[in-house]
């Protein structure tokens, strides 16, 4: 089953601070527009890591369907979702106080396919069934470290900075390298465990019994 109560409510969090810059009573600068829009980036990107939650997942690593094609419909019907409503954010903010879309939507893709990366190999390297906290709190600590970046490195540059270009080929890698990170994850975990009729575990392949069992 898919987090729908965490994706509704990022859903509707991202909408209402983006529809907010138009109930100011004034027309917000465009500084204020890119905030807001990468705010929500970040709230729909916190929103994605909780996308591969599944408290039965100890029980469906058995079925028939690969966990491959179980992600990808995750995927499938989330990917579709994620756009109109990022498109919806986009145009509530005023035309004037919006920076370019294409550039913020390629920050976005970065912050979002990140998050789904995270939960991915969290499944993968551990089996975690709930990995969507742990992504979570590790995309904000992304985050935190992108703004402590050197003036240099800044990846959060605003329209007109000498830096806007060069900062978004450095989002558009970030995307390739979360999408690869992403493709790597989705195949079966690495360590999973088998159950017995009795209830006992026992290791499962590619894992050594432990010593004296």
């Amino acid at each position: 089953m898919l987090p729908w109560r965490v994706l509704g409510a990022a859903g509707v969090l991202g909408a209402a601070m983006a529809a907010a810059t138009r109930l100011t009573g004034h027309e917000p600068d465009a500084m204020t527009g890119l905030l807001v829009l990468r705010l929500a980036a970040l709230v729909g990107g916190l929103a994605l890591a909780f996308l591969f939650d599944d408290p039965a997942r100890r029980t469906t690593e058995a079925v028939p369907v690969r966990r491959p094609v179980r992600a990808g419909l995750r995927l499938t019907l989330v990917a579709p979702l994620a756009a109109v409503w990022w498109t919806a954010v986009l145009f509530l903010v005023p035309a004037a106080a919006r920076p370019p879309a294409g550039a913020v939507t390629l920050e976005a893709a970065a912050i979002g396919v990140t998050a789904v990366a995270l939960a991915a190999a969290s499944v993968r390297l551990r089996s975690e069934p709930d990995p969507g906290a742990g992504a979570a709190l590790t995309l904000l600590a992304l985050a935190v470290a992108v703004l402590l970046l050197p003036s240099r490195w800044n990846l959060l540059v605003p329209p007109g900075d000498p830096n806007w270009a060069e900062a978004h080929r450095w989002w558009a890698g970030l995307l390739v390298a979360a999408a690869l990170l992403c493709a790597a994850g989705l195949p079966e975990p690495l360590h999973r465990l088998r159950y017995t009729p009795r209830g006992r575990r026992t290791p499962g392949p590619g894992i050594p019994p432990a010593y004296g069992a």
